[in-house]
């Protein structure tokens, strides 16, 4: 196998796995470099004991926090990287996100390019990754948005009777876009089953719409495509001047290798870019590769996300909640006289008992609760999450220490209207569910 190649891309996830499947049709010679493996398909994909409790697939490594203290991220290392684990949401971002936006915690700072610039992108998205949903809903669409190619998943009749409560009350509940291989017109045949076992889990049918499963192994017979699994990246190296990327250093289990490209693509998440980038000191960057500012690994930031979980006395008629969202105060409650961004709401996926003892693990052991209780508690319920904005902040850093240990410095912020959005959905279920918390 030669050493070089026209493209190197690092990560297999949502961004390296787009970007090599966008590039393969060209014939250029592509290598892939995935730290992880492909993750088995067992059994064990679909349990939630597995999944939650045990924690199978979630990567041992640990970082450490702003205080110096140890704790494991919730990342999975396997190709296809943590697309294959999540909920399977997608959503177009709005035109007024990329321009400068009030927040109650301080200002969003405006993107260099716009929505104009990304939407034929996100058209060709929304069709590679089978995005189900219905223009019209959302009241914070644009209105010039092509129609779906995939109908929105039809809601279990406890998720309608929910739609219909919230409408009541003036909210304009939609259909999430979900990325799904379902065929509604043809349940027999559905690669998709609107099973129990989605966000969060590895699909075993391989009906959720990730990187690893339209993206990645599409490619894997290809012959100007190369995947290697198995190698982490250490760092780039460069030539004296600093300006051109030499060779790319992985780790492996036989020892270190070496690549070189024409081009060098890191697509290692947003953590761990960071964490190439600050290890690939030399005399030309002393301070880590494009770290003459100081500003790589700097501004971390992720969603402010609180979930909510309501109980009714009867069981629930759901198996597959996740097909609701409320975005009527994305942008605030300007009947409330709140002016500013406030953020969306989604239902979560089902959650069973082992599910909920996963959850909650930290503050009770799943040892402490009765699997019983825990499933009856489960059949009860219907889980929604409240997600915001968070802000850039200098101080929310990812830091590579002289030892090699990662920390993540990191503050919580933005919360007022957050906090906001919580009480606001928590008040809405008065007369809907017996208990939210």
């Amino acid at each position: 196998m030669p050493s070089h190649f026209d493209i190197v891309i690092v990560g297999s996830g949502a961004g390296g796995a787009t970007l090599a499947q966008k590039l393969a049709p060209t014939g250029k010679s592509i290598l892939i470099l995935e730290r992880g493996e492909h993750l088995p398909r067992e059994a064990e994909n679909w349990s939630p004991k597995a999944v939650f409790i045990q924690r199978r697939y979630r990567t041992q490594e640990r970082w450490w926090d702003k205080h110096g203290h140890p704790f494991t991220p919730n990342t999975h290392y396997w190709v296809g990287g943590n697309t294959t684990f999540y909920g399977a949401a997608l959503m177009r971002m709005r035109g007024r996100d990329f321009t400068e936006v009030q927040h109650a915690g301080g200002v969003s700072p405006a993107w260099p390019i716009s929505l104009t610039d990304l939407a034929p992108y996100y058209d060709d998205a929304e069709r590679l990754w089978q995005v189900h949903g219905a223009r019209g809903e959302d009241p914070t669409e644009a209105g010039d948005e092509p129609p779906y190619a995939y109908a929105a998943v039809r809601h279990d009749p406890g998720v309608a009777a929910l739609k219909g409560h919230w409408e009541t009350q003036g909210w304009r509940p939609f259909s999430l876009p979900l990325g799904v291989k379902l065929d509604q017109a043809r349940p027999v045949t559905s690669t998709c089953i609107k099973c129990k076992t989605c966000g969060g889990y590895p699909c075993l049918l391989k009906a959720k719409c990730d990187a690893r499963t339209l993206a990645i192994e599409p490619l894997m017979d290809l012959p100007n495509v190369t995947l290697l699994t198995g190698r982490k990246v250490l760092r780039l190296e460069t030539d004296p001047s600093g300006k051109t990327v030499t060779e790319v250093v992985c780790h492996t289990e036989q020892g270190e290798e070496r690549w070189s490209g024409d081009i060098v693509v890191l697509a290692a998440g947003a953590a761990n870019t960071a964490v190439v980038l600050l290890a690939s000191v030399n005399a030309a960057h002393p301070k880590g590769l494009a770290n003459s500012s100081d500003q790589v690994g700097r501004n971390y930031m992720f969603h402010n996300a609180t979930a909510m979980v309501s109980m009714t006395l009867g069981q629930e008629d759901v198996t597959f909640p996740k097909t609701l969202a409320v975005n009527d105060f994305y942008w605030g409650d300007p009947k409330s006289g709140y002016d500013l961004p406030m953020g969306h709401i989604q239902l979560l996926e089902y959650m069973s008992g082992q599910t909920l003892e996963g959850q909650i693990e930290d503050w009770l052991p799943p040892a402490l609760i009765p699997d019983a209780l825990a499933g009856a508690a489960a059949e009860r319920m219907l889980s929604m999450l409240v997600i915001s904005e968070d802000l850039p902040q200098a101080d929310n850093r990812v830091r590579l220490n002289p030892d090699g240990r990662i920390s993540l410095d990191y503050t919580f912020g933005n919360l007022e209207g957050h906090d906001r959005l919580v009480q606001k959905l928590k008040a809405s279920l008065d007369g809907f569910v017996d208990h939210a918390h």
